[in-house]
């Protein structure tokens, strides 16, 4: 199967839609003139805005043409890079924050991006990081059932490779130097196909439901919101 062929075909059936409530759980990371990098960016949907609203110079990179072509197209500084293939063509500590939002789940080597990322991540830098949650109750639910289906939209998506809990990520993080500081949640109720009940998205329910998966990310969210921080280099005494 040829990768980038396939999601060249999905970014051109695909429009600019994205849940931005989960995008808003990120943004509050990012600071007004931070050189910030993102990875795999699509469209540039969470790269136009870190610009907009939150006065970041965003630098990103996406797979495919047809993405990284809409991406320009929103005036932003995007370029194709395919991770596995090519490094990230910046030095060593070259930005304050780096971003994944919903993209090393889809990559057949997430260490090499884990560690492309953090290696041109700054000392005290910001790593903002979006996975889904394989450990959501109802993946749960579904393996105590002696099931795994493969449910579009969800923790199990067929296009996702790899698979993360919140444990897991932390360690990812650690062999890194990076520590995390803070861990949120995102409910992403609209994801439907009997993934959450239909009840679940009327007020008051709407409103418990997404508290919960802020307040108890690893149980009830969809996606984990997930920022690290990179220990400072130690200096010689």
């Amino acid at each position: 199967m040829n990768l980038v062929a396939w999601y060249e075909a999905y970014w051109a059936a695909k429009d600019d839609n994205v849940d931005h409530s989960r995008l808003d759980l990120m943004l509050p990371y990012i600071q007004p003139g931070q050189r910030v990098f993102q990875l795999d960016g699509g469209p540039g949907m969470l790269a136009e805005r870190m610009v907009n609203e939150r006065g970041a110079q965003v630098v990103m990179t996406d797979l495919t043409e047809e993405a990284t072509r809409r991406a320009q197209a929103k005036g932003l500084n995007a370029s194709r890079l395919y991770i596995a293939e090519q490094d990230i063509p910046y030095p060593d500590a070259s930005f304050d924050a780096v971003v994944s939002d919903s993209a090393i789940e889809h990559h057949f080597d997430p260490a090499r991006s884990f560690d492309e990322l953090a290696r041109i991540l700054k000392p005290g830098g910001t790593f903002v990081l979006c996975l889904p949650n394989i450990a959501h109750w109802r993946c749960r639910w579904w393996l105590l059932r002696g099931r795994f289906p493969y449910v579009r939209a969800t923790p199990t998506d067929f296009t996702h490779l790899r698979f993360f809990t919140l444990n897991e990520i932390r360690q990812w993080l650690a062999e890194r130097d990076i520590d995390i500081v803070h861990v949120d949640g995102s409910a992403s109720l609209w994801v439907r196909e009997g993934f959450y009940p239909g009840w679940l998205r009327r007020p008051p329910f709407r409103r418990l439901y997404t508290w919960l998966a802020r307040r108890f990310p690893t149980l009830f969210a969809r996606d984990l919101i997930v920022i690290g921080r990179k220990k400072e280099e130690r200096r010689n005494k």
